[in-house]
C-alpha cells in the first residue's frame, strides 16, 4: 500500500507533500518522498498513483453557513427564532466532523467559516477539482481515495505532545524522536533534516501516516445519520487504534 499526505497551504510556499510505502509482510513503512512548495499538478499527479491520500484541510464547510450566505445574499430575513448570538454563530463556524474531534481531542479546530483556513479550503476546493479531472471520484466523507485528516490532533490520540512543536525547532526535534521510538519499524530514510526544518513537511509526514489508519479502518467514520452532511461538509478520520496498529491492523 501507499499512502500520501499533504499538508496544504493557500499556496504552494507552505505546502508540502509526502509518500508512504507499507510493506504489508514485513511490518514496515518507509516515507519514500518528501516535496516542499508543492502545487495542485503535482497533488493530482500523486492521487493517481497512491492508495490514500490524506489532505490536511477542511474539504468543506458548514451546511448552516452556507444556507446563511445564500440567504443573505438574496436579501432574505434571518429565521425569526434566530438571535445572532453566539451559541448561533458557532453553528456557522463550525462543521459536525470539528464538534467530533472536540470531543475526542478536548480543543476546537480551526473555523473554515471565520478563520484564515478558509482561503485554504478554497484551494482545496480547486484541488478536488483536479482531482476529479483525472477521473477519480471524490467523496469528502473520506470513502473514497481522499480523505481529511487533522495531523496535530492523530499526534495527540496517539499519545504524543505536541504543544509547541510548530515554532520551536527543538521541540520538534523532539516530537520527531518520540514519534519514530513509538514507531521503530518507520524508515525515514534521509528525510528527517526536512522534517526537522519545516513544520509543513513534519505535518505531511504526519498526515500520510494517519491515512493508512483511514486505509485500513483505523479511523472514525461517520455515522448513517451523519454521512449525507459530511459529503457536503466533509469527515476528519480521527485515527482510534495505535501507532503500532498502523503495521497490525488486526
Amino acid at each position: 500500500m501507499i499512502t500520501a499526505g499533504v499538508d496544504l497551504a493557500a499556496e504552494p510556499k507552505g505546502t508540502a507533500l509526502a509518500v508512504i510505502e507499507w510493506s504489508e509482510q514485513a511490518g514496515r513503512a518507509t516515507l519514500t518522498s518528501l516535496i516542499l512548495g508543492v502545487d495542485d499538478a503535482l497533488v493530482a499527479d500523486t492521487a493517481e498513483r497512491v492508495d490514500k491520500l490524506g489532505i490536511d484541510c477542511a474539504l468543506g464547510w458548514p451546511d448552516e453557513f452556507v444556507e446563511f450566505l445564500v440567504a443573505h445574499h438574496e436579501g432574505r430575513a434571518l429565521d425569526p427564532g434566530v438571535d445572532g448570538g453566539m451559541d448561533w454563530r458557532r453553528t456557522l463556524a463550525y462543521r459536525e466532523t470539528d464538534r467530533v474531534v472536540r470531543e475526542r481531542t478536548g480543543r476546537w479546530p480551526l473555523s473554515v467559516s471565520t478563520d484564515r483556513l478558509g482561503l485554504t479550503a478554497m484551494r482545496a476546493a480547486g484541488m478536488l477539482a483536479r482531482i476529479a479531472e483525472r477521473g477519480i471520484p471524490i467523496d469528502r466523507s473520506g470513502s473514497g481515495l481522499v480523505v481529511e485528516i487533522y495531523p496535530v490532533a492523530s499526534l495527540r490520540l496517539w499519545g504524543l505532545t505536541t504543544a509547541g512543536y510548530r515554532a520551536d525547532a527543538l521541540r520538534r526535534a523532539e516530537l520527531i524522536d518520540d514519534l519514530l521510538a513509538a514507531a521503530p519499524w518507520f524508515d525515514v530514510q534521509g528525510f528527517r533534516p526536512l522534517m526537522l526544518g519545516s513544520t509543513d513537511a513534519f505535518d505531511a509526514v504526519v498526515a500520510a501516516l494517519a491515512t493508512r489508519a483511514a486505509a485500513v479502518g483505523l479511523a472514525d467514520q461517520p455515522g448513517d445519520r451523519m454521512l449525507a452532511r459530511t459529503r457536503r461538509e466533509g469527515w476528519v478520520a480521527l485515527p482510534n487504534g495505535s501507532l503500532q496498529s498502523l503495521v497490525d491492523p488486526r
